[in-house]
């Protein structure tokens, strides 16, 4: 039997269904948004993982080429490995899910998002993050809370929910909001230098239409009767835990305090004492040894809640709103385009910047768009030796593009557009360090960068990573500048990045039921005090992007050609064009609006290339002179090229001053002849000889007299 339900959203109709696909998942659900249409199943396994101390979710989006009636390219014709874009929507699905499970819940489980139809106007990626919580709810896997999430616009002053793409490109505000029927647990942003005042009323607008999709879902919920898993939540033996308490209080809290020891080292006294506790029982208990271990952990957690609740101090004795010490540096490495290094307390990221020419931009296989160009990207690298770690050296994993997806999006919004600055960008963030928040440290190490290669940025950008620690009973502490215990034992991970004039991107995850409007724009209030000061700290290295590129970077220069001179530049099967370049180096990119770019490693290479460009495209003018080369002799005169591709007839009686029996006489092929222009009819050009002739006598005459 199928399920369905019709939610308006932004005067459209969303459209949930179930019972009739994937019926042997143990959920399912078809999403529908216009013509964009996602299959979203939830699978889990039967039984618990043995031994595990966390949830397996895995979140996998995947894009059908044939969803926009299209083949996929390559030699194999068929989908290969996920996309950046498909990684990142995996993400999105992920984070809101993850904490509305049942403690305890250790069975693998997976959701697998399909997009089976794509029009041109609607992102299927929200639609998944319905679908997953659908599916979830209408089956009989432990999930708690239902989610829902939306897309929010500002398009013309007014906020819009799921905007088309064509309102996106417009939209001075893309933000995913994802939320529980109590409140949000998920923000994923970008903007265009927005202010606090108005994230925070397009949170709350998107929080109108999270609980109308969830009572959507919901209601098919109540029909279907789904009868969920039971789960139990692990037992606490509280007598060996107030054992390990009384034993570890005292030395974990000396241990932990990052004021006194450096994260390295207090880490490796903690774990020291951790198998110290586990050492103390017999090899034969395993059982007891994990278990002693897990309240350790419990220990840990709770001293460290403890301290910032109730002592109302940070693990580091930081003040609540205190950015960690910051060091700014540019311009440290010689051969590339652009370099920062930004160190705020023990993260550090190296950042470079690469210019490069249109020929460099990368091409995307996106099913909104089937020739998609991107001129800027920045990617994001985490190394082991950050963290102090030995691991093999692999690609980019999904944690790592999700954090250069980020940092990209906090500073395209500043980046100029292709028509001012025609050059493709990409900006690389290699941590060297790492405790707590090298997202936003790559923010700003990229905009230093940036600002170090030249490129003329609307205005620098900075980042800051807030915190959130909520206790039993209410009471709250937002910190600012989060280290990495802070994020880890925290109860949200809120980063924030922007100019001084407003918000550029956002990013929120949180681990407990949500989190009210009204604390989300407290904890804004309280971003932007951090980010002004860090925006004060990379101002007084390098304040304005440099006036001049590195000398190793790209020379750009621009021309224009008349647009019917394209195709003779171009040349037969690109055969001129290609010439011009092998002949000078340089990489040559012609716009159909007849501006032609020149890059070059250096000026006189670009001068001779523009050169030859304005021989080929040259028009002739009639009356001027011009020094030609006899290309072909014919019985009635000679063919001469006076531009490259460009001949005019030289007509016998053109060719002497007094009458010649034979062309050959006067001219041979190869011979460089001064030609003026008589007459110019469509292609037809005709030149004189005699005429230039009769001119140099004259003007010798007039000299000798």
């Amino acid at each position: 039997m199928t399920h369905r339900v019709e939610i308006d959203i932004g005067g459209r109709p969303l459209i949930l269904e179930t019972g009739q696909l994937a019926q042997q998942a143990n959920g399912s659900a078809y999403v529908r948004f216009g013509d964009t249409v996602v299959l979203v199943t939830a699978c889990a396994q039967t039984e618990p993982r043995e031994g595990l101390d966390f949830f397996p979710l895995t979140c996998d989006y995947r894009e059908y080429q044939y969803a926009a009636g299209r083949i996929p390219g390559g030699f194999f014709k068929r989908e290969g490995r996920p996309s950046e874009k498909e990684i990142v929507t995996s993400r999105l699905i992920d984070r809101p899910l993850r904490p509305l499970f049942r403690d305890g819940f250790r069975n693998e489980t997976q959701v697998i998002a399909l997009v089976l139809s794509a029009d041109a106007d609607n992102d299927p990626d929200v639609l998944s993050v319905v679908g997953a919580s659908a599916a979830l709810s209408w089956s009989d896997i432990p999930f708690e809370r239902t989610v829902a999430a939306v897309r929010v616009g500002l398009v013309d002053g007014r906020l819009v929910a799921n905007p088309t793409y064509e309102e996106q490109k417009v939209s001075l505000l893309n933000i995913v909001v994802a939320g529980t029927s109590e409140a949000i647990v998920m923000v994923e942003a970008g903007a265009r230098e927005v202010a606090e005042e108005t994230i925070v009323d397009a949170l709350q607008f998107g929080y109108e239409q999270i609980r109308k999709i969830i009572a959507g879902i919901q209601q098919i919920r109540e029909q279907l009767k789904a009868q969920k898993w039971p789960v139990t939540p692990p037992s606490v033996d509280q007598e060996l835990y107030r054992q390990i308490e009384s034993q570890y209080r005292e030395r974990l809290t000396e241990t932990s305090n990052t004021e006194v020891h450096k994260k390295k080292e207090s880490y490796r006294l903690v774990e020291a004492l951790k198998k110290e506790l586990v050492a103390s029982i017999p090899e034969e208990q395993e059982e007891r040894r994990q278990e002693a271990a897990r309240y350790f952990e419990m220990l840990r957690e709770a001293l460290f809640r403890e301290q910032v609740l109730k002592q109302r101090r940070r693990p580091d004795g930081r003040a609540f709103d205190q950015v960690r010490p910051i060091t700014c540096a540019v311009g440290l490495l010689p051969r590339v385009h652009g370099s920062a290094l930004f160190t705020r307390g023990e993260t550090q990221a190296l950042v470079t910047v690469t210019l490069g020419t249109k020929e460099d931009v990368q091409r995307l296989d996106m099913l909104a768009e089937e020739d998609a160009k991107k001129r800027f990207m920045l990617h994001y690298n985490f190394p082991p030796f950050s963290v102090g770690e030995v691991k093999f050296l692999r690609g980019p994993g999904r944690r790592e593009i999700g954090h250069g997806a980020l940092a990209e999006r906090a500073l395209s919004a500043l980046m100029p557009d292709g028509e001012g600055f025609p050059y493709t960008v990409r900006v690389v963030s290699d941590i060297l360090e790492s405790n707590g928040s090298s997202s936003m440290a790559t923010v700003c190490g990229g905009s230093l960068a940036l600002m170090d290669a030249g490129v003329p940025m609307g205005a620098a950008v900075g980042g800051v990573a807030m915190g959130l620690v909520v206790g039993e009973n209410g009471e709250r502490a937002i910190l600012t500048d989060i280290a990495g215990a802070e994020d880890h034992y925290g109860d949200m991970d809120f980063k924030v990045a922007g100019t001084r004039r407003g918000i550029t991107a956002l990013q929120m995850d949180i681990k407990t039921t949500g989190i009210a409007p009204a604390l989300m724009a407290e904890a804004l209030a309280q971003a932007k005090k951090g980010r002004l000061e860090i925006l004060d700290r990379m101002e007084a290295t390098l304040a304005t992007p440099r006036a001049a590129l590195s000398p190793y970077a790209p020379r750009i220069f621009t021309l224009t050609i008349p647009k019917d001179k394209i195709g003779e530049l171009i040349g037969p099967g690109g055969k001129m064009i290609r010439s011009i370049i092998e002949a000078t180096g340089v990489k040559i990119d012609v716009m159909d609006d007849g501006k032609v770019h020149v890059f070059a490693v250096d000026e006189p290479s670009a001068a001779k290339a523009m050169q030859m460009i304005q021989d080929v495209t040259a028009t002739a003018e009639v009356g001027k002179v011009y020094l030609g080369k006899v290309v072909r002799l014919v019985d009635f005169g000679a063919f001469v090229e006076i531009f490259p591709g460009t001949d005019g007839l030289l007509h016998i009686s053109e060719i002497a001053e007094q009458r010649i029996r034979d062309v050959r006489d006067e001219l041979k092929e190869g011979d460089q002849v001064m030609v003026k222009v008589l007459s110019v009819e469509g292609n037809k050009i005709r030149l004189s000889r005699k005429a230039v002739l009769r001119e140099q006598r004259e003007k010798q005459r007039r000299t000798t007299s």
